[in-house]
C-alpha cells in the first residue's frame, strides 16, 4: 500500500524542484521513453538511501554542463504504474530502488542500482552519473 501523499510529497519535491519531470503512470512512461536522445531516470524511494544519496547525487550531477536531454522520475511503491513500466525498459536489471538509469534513444546505457547506492557519498554517486553523461550525452545543453 503506497504511503500517504502528505508524507512523500517533500521527496518528489527534491527532484521537482530541479527540473525533474515526474511520470506517474504508464502511458507517460512510454511517451517519454519513445522520444530520441537521453533520459536519466530516477527511481525514487522512500528509503534512507535515496534520501540521503540518490537525490542529493542526481542534484550535484545535474549542475554539470553536460548531461541528458532529459531527466525523469517514476516513485517506486507509490506510482506503482509508472514504476513497474519503466522497469520494462530496464532490461537484464532486477527491480531496484532507489536506482539511476540513463536512457539513449530508449536503450540503457548506464544503470546504478540500489547496490552501487547505498554506502557512498552523493558526491562519488555524482561523479558517477557525470561520467556516464560525458559518455552518452551528445553536448553540453
Amino acid at each position: 500500500m503506497p504511503y500517504p501523499e502528505i508524507l512523500i510529497g517533500p521527496m518528489r519535491e527534491e527532484l521537482t524542484s530541479l527540473g525533474v519531470e515526474e511520470l506517474r503512470n504508464a502511458n507517460e512512461v512510454e511517451d517519454t521513453f519513445a522520444q530520441s536522445g537521453t533520459n536519466l531516470v530516477v527511481v525514487n524511494s522512500v528509503c534512507g538511501c535515496a534520501a540521503r544519496n540518490a537525490r542529493p547525487a542526481v542534484a550535484l550531477a545535474l549542475h554539470h554542463e553536460n548531461r541528458p536531454d532529459r531527466a525523469t522520475t517514476v516513485f517506486a511503491g507509490q506510482d506503482l504504474e509508472a514504476t513497474e513500466q519503466a522497469r520494462r525498459h530496464f532490461h537484464g536489471y532486477p527491480p531496484s530502488s532507489p536506482s539511476l538509469a540513463l536512457l539513449k534513444d530508449g536503450e540503457v546505457v548506464f544503470m546504478m542500482e540500489r547496490h552501487q547506492i547505498e554506502g557512498r557519498d552523493a558526491d562519488q554517486i555524482a561523479e558517477d552519473l557525470v561520467d556516464a553523461f560525458h559518455r552518452h550525452c551528445a553536448s553540453p545543453v
